[in-house]
């Protein structure tokens, strides 16, 4: 693979897309936290309901301000959101076995629902960036 293929290969993988990845994540994770919260502390909702409940709703959010700020895409929402929303399931996957794992071993909710996030947020940021929003020019540069 010459430069300019690796150049485009790794396009999504930049400092400005992670910070971006970041800041809109953390919007979307603080929109999961409040929500979860409400839930479960002012509606009864079992923490692990509540929080995939909110992930759901959160990750809407999530793709409009990824599609639009973090990766730039132009690619139609007729390709990325299926996508996005295959990701964002196996994210919740994640999240909701992560957080059942770590109430089970005793760790507080809001401790082990910080670590689930974390999971996820490697998870989401790799996949999107090379299978989401990925510009068909560095897939069909790709050997």
């Amino acid at each position: 693979m010459d430069h300019e293929q690796a150049s485009a290969a790794t396009k999504h993988f930049s400092v400005r897309s992670a910070f971006s990845f970041l800041l809109v994540g953390g919007l979307a994770t603080a929109l999961q936290y409040l929500l979860t919260a409400i839930m479960a502390l002012g509606f009864g909702v079992p923490p692990v309901r509540a929080s995939a409940i909110a992930f759901s709703i959160s990750a809407v959010a999530n793709y409009l301000l990824n599609a639009r700020f973090t990766f730039k895409s132009e690619k139609s929402h007729r390709e990325t959101l299926p996508r996005f929303a295959i990701t964002a399931l196996a994210g919740l996957l994640v999240n909701t076995i992560a957080l059942a794992f770590l109430l089970s071993i005793g760790l507080n909710v809001v401790i082990s629902q910080i670590l689930s996030t974390a999971c996820v947020l490697l998870w989401n940021y790799g996949v999107n960036s090379v299978w989401t929003f990925r510009n068909k020019k560095a897939r069909d540069l790709a050997p």
